[in-house]
């Protein structure tokens, strides 16, 4: 069945179009009726959406010209992109609100939340110190087998000097490759910690407009 379209609802052509559904239905229950309005606000009918009328939203009638549910058309990427926004900007504003009813659930004060933050930065700072040490017993131990190695070739130009061992070479790689890690580590903590302020920082603040208490 080819679609068609009306300026005005017609009973007459109604009566047809639903007349040619349920004899289709007579052999296939799944076949829908679609109804859209176009851009020129033209009412058309018809059993499929004809390719030009994609974008249209369509509503799915039964066999008695019932509405029975509503499909959506083809979103254009503009619209994508605009309902991506809008989803994305609905959903930060229920993140929101629970966030604050978290807040206002589990502190009573700005205080607790400073109390919270200063336990949370003494516990990184300690690790800070811990990695530190870690990061400067390594240095330390590299620097022996630096000094080692000045004894063999290639770092020793001297006719009778040795190849470098074999063992002497993987700890000068093994202790290279372990100060990196380290310092990576630190400074993921180092990140951490500067998260943990920002963090704290944006709650209290919150938290003061949420109490209404007026900054110190």
């Amino acid at each position: 069945m080819n679609a068609w379209s009306t300026r005005a609802l017609l009973p007459a052509l109604m009566l047809a179009v639903l007349a040619g559904v349920a004899a289709g239905a007579a052999t296939n229950t799944q076949q829908k009726l679609y109804r859209w309005v176009d851009k020129n606000g033209q009412v058309h009918y018809g059993d499929s959406i004809p390719p030009e009328y994609a974008e249209q939203d369509r509503d799915v009638l039964n066999r008695h010209g019932i509405a029975i549910g509503h499909e959506e058309g083809l979103v254009t990427p503009e619209e994508a992109r605009a309902k991506a926004a809008a989803d994305k900007a609905a959903r930060d504003i229920q993140i929101q609100k629970q966030r604050d009813r978290t807040l206002l659930q589990v502190y009573q004060s700005v205080e607790e939340i400073e109390v919270l933050r200063d336990r949370r930065l003494e516990l990184i700072e300690a690790q800070l110190t811990i990695q530190q040490q870690s990061l400067a017993n390594l240095r330390a131990k590299h620097a022996q087998f630096e000094k080692q190695a000045l004894r063999f070739q290639p770092r020793n130009n001297e006719p009778d000097a040795l190849p470098l061992p074999e063992e002497l070479a993987l700890d000068l790689q093994r202790s290279t490759s372990d100060i990196g890690t380290q310092q990576q580590n630190l400074e993921k903590k180092r990140l951490e910690r500067e998260t943990i302020r920002t963090n704290f920082g944006a709650d209290i603040k919150r938290f003061k407009e949420l109490r209404a208490v007026a900054p110190r």
